[in-house]
């Protein structure tokens, strides 16, 4: 998309929060300014994610930059062959500091394949006891693996008294209806903006505004109109205004319901 095309950012009188987004994964020399803008377009809290082993400790320490920054713990299923009992403990142990509000980024991921579907679904079900046992929320990635994702969390969703959020969801209608009728949120990011994803508007037209979660999953998916840049948290307000604009409804409408689920989930 051509320069000219470009807008600026929106700014709305309810704060924002970005539940879902890798700082680590950022430009670190620029990361305070990142931080700064994103407080400059309404955005008062943000969720960093841990993905593997290696970034476990980077996680936690971003919570401690600065005071609207929290974050996670846990193995992405990319990274689940090298899950282990170390990393299992080192998720508990941080887990259990008060600027972690989830454990995540979980699941399975059939798409990529990155690791033995098998071994996904062992550190999948072991992550999700981990959270049951500490009484934390969930974050999961789930691409391609609908049914195992399923039967997984048939398992484990009446044990998680706070439940979670299937994030970045893409995945069908069918599995969407399941989770949110075991209590799970949807989170909604740049994707909901491109030409080709009828079926995840198809998705937020059909979740009700109470089960909505917002995010940007930066650096990845960069929003329209911005596609082609790396994605950073500030441009969560165009995420937002899509939401809205599928919802056929006023965008601070979206926001104040979008900001108590947010709340509900991560911090009560």
């Amino acid at each position: 998309m051509s320069k000219s095309k470009r807008r600026d950012i929106p700014h709305f009188e309810t704060p924002l929060i970005e539940t879902h987004c890798h700082l680590d994964y950022l430009d670190q020399e620029h990361l305070q300014q990142t931080l700064q803008r994103s407080r400059e377009v309404g955005i008062d809290r943000i969720i960093t994610i841990a993905v593997s082993a290696d970034n476990l400790d980077r996680v936690l320490a971003l919570t401690r930059v600065a005071p609207d920054v929290w974050g996670t713990q846990g193995i992405h299923p990319h990274e689940a062959e090298s899950f282990d009992a170390a990393a299992e403990a080192k998720i508990r142990e941080h887990a259990r500091d008060p600027r972690i509000v989830a454990v995540g980024e979980i699941g399975l991921d059939y798409f990529y394949d990155h690791a033995d579907r098998a071994v996904q679904r062992q550190v999948f079900a072991r992550q999700l006891a981990v959270a049951v046992e500490l009484d934390l929320p969930v974050v999961i990635h789930t691409r391609e693996a609908d049914d195992d994702t399923r039967a997984i969390l048939g398992e484990f969703a009446p044990h998680l008294a706070r439940k979670g959020v299937i994030h970045s969801f893409t995945s069908s209608i069918e599995l969407a209806e399941y989770c949110l009728a075991e209590g799970f949120m949807l989170g909604f990011n740049g994707i909901t903006t491109f030409n080709r994803a009828d079926n995840v508007r198809a998705v937020v037209a059909a979740t009700p505004l109470g089960r909505i979660l917002l995010e940007t999953d930066s650096p990845y998916l960069t929003p329209v109109p911005y596609r082609g840049r790396p994605n950073a948290p500030f441009y969560l307000p165009f995420v937002a205004e899509q939401v809205a604009a599928v919802k056929q409804i006023p965008v601070e409408e979206l926001l104040v319901a979008v900001r108590a689920n947010s709340l509900d989930l991560f911090f009560p």
